[in-house]
């Protein structure tokens, strides 16, 4: 263990990467990966230290990286995002190349196994999650947030695979009573987001990114099912002369989340401190509704699950992949990530220039 950010934190390293995961809450960052000739630490640490803010969710005063969210948003019984965001893992196994954690849940009851390995040669973390114990409908998702800060207005590029359904949050994200703001029109539906419309009239491009300063937003895009020529989503940020991306199963996470955070809130904890960072969740959700309205199934009509129904006596297996690759100075916005072979795929950008990556990519869509 080491203190890492105020945080006690388990440490994994290998030729790969360093990483660190809090036993709170299990959050994992910083990581830093060793590309060639440089290294580069994409996940966001809080611009502030646990100790600060004692009396906040753990989820809060620990926030950083990525966490496995159990159920994604509130609920009445339990902390924000579940008590995988926020409670202790206990360490049960590490080797050279992984490190697997559990808990059981005092709030869902679920027992989880959670395992970070690394494989040789490949800038990638393979995170798995093991539940069973569970009975119910259940929300749930990943919650990787990036730090952008250090970029100049815009120079990040977003995108996402292909989706069918996309919508800014359909309720108010920002709570004025607290001086809380946001720029996207609540609610309004987009197909491209290069054109999303704004609360003031217009619309704005959410693939370039830092930008629209004091605000914090909210998007949820539905991807497209995978097909044998597409087994997998993707998401990714092309960041200064490298990317990051993350490739997942659409069965087990079928939308992604852009928690879009650039100052927006000034209360504690963030205090307008949280700038430029950038969430990319892979979820099964109802946008950030708590649990109970995602149980709503508001989306049924448009044929898209936001629960998945959890049995006590069976397994269910969530595994996902985050990477990083270098790429050249003129490389745009990823258009495209596909398979080249079992152990590698091709990442194509909007100007058709392409990079291709080791990567054992079955594993997110292996079960």
């Amino acid at each position: 263990m080491q203190d890492v950010h105020g945080e006690p934190s388990h440490h994994l390293a290998t030729p790969e990467l360093d990483l660190n995961l809090t036993a709170r809450g299990g959050h994992l960052a910083p990581i830093v990966f060793h590309l060639p000739g440089r290294d580069v630490s994409p996940y966001a640490l809080a611009p502030w230290l646990p100790e600060e803010f004692p009396d906040q969710p753990e989820l809060l005063s620990v926030l950083r990286g990525d966490f496995l969210c159990l159920p994604f948003g509130g609920q009445e019984n339990g902390p924000p995002h579940g008590d995988p965001a926020n409670a202790l893992w206990k360490l049960t196994e590490q080797t050279e190349r992984s490190l697997t954690l559990s808990q059981t849940a005092s709030d869902s009851g679920a027992s989880i196994q959670k395992t970070i390995s690394v494989c040789p040669d490949q800038h990638a973390l393979f995170v798995e999650h093991q539940i069973s114990n569970l009975e119910g409908h259940f929300s749930y998702g990943t919650h990787p947030i990036l730090d952008l800060s250090h970029l100049n207005e815009g120079q990040g590029r977003i995108t996402t695979s292909p989706y069918h359904w996309a919508s800014v949050f359909t309720d108010p994200f920002a709570n004025l009573d607290d001086g809380e703001t946001q720029s996207l029109k609540i609610g309004a539906r987009f197909d491209d987001l290069k054109s999303v419309p704004l609360n003031n009239g217009g619309t704005t491009d959410l693939t370039r990114y830092p930008a629209r300063p004091g605000n914090d937003d909210l998007v949820m895009m539905v991807n497209e099912a995978a097909t044998q020529e597409q087994p997998f989503a993707w998401s990714a940020a092309v960041l200064d002369g490298y990317l990051w991306f993350a490739l997942k199963n659409p069965a087990d996470f079928p939308a992604t989340l852009l928690w879009i955070s650039n100052g927006g809130r000034p209360t504690a904890p963030w205090n307008g401190r949280h700038t430029g960072r950038l969430g990319i969740e892979e979820v099964c959700s109802h946008f950030c509704h708590g649990v109970d309205i995602s149980r709503e199934d508001r989306l049924a009509e448009e044929n898209i699950p936001t629960t998945r129904e959890f049995q006590k006596d069976q397994f269910l297996t969530l595994k996902m992949i985050q990477a990083v690759a270098p790429v050249p100075d003129n490389f745009g916005a990823v258009k495209s990530i596909a398979p080249l072979d079992e152990h590698s795929v091709t990442i194509t950008d909007e100007n058709n220039h392409f990079i291709e990556v080791s990567l054992d990519w079955t594993f997110a869509t292996s079960q």
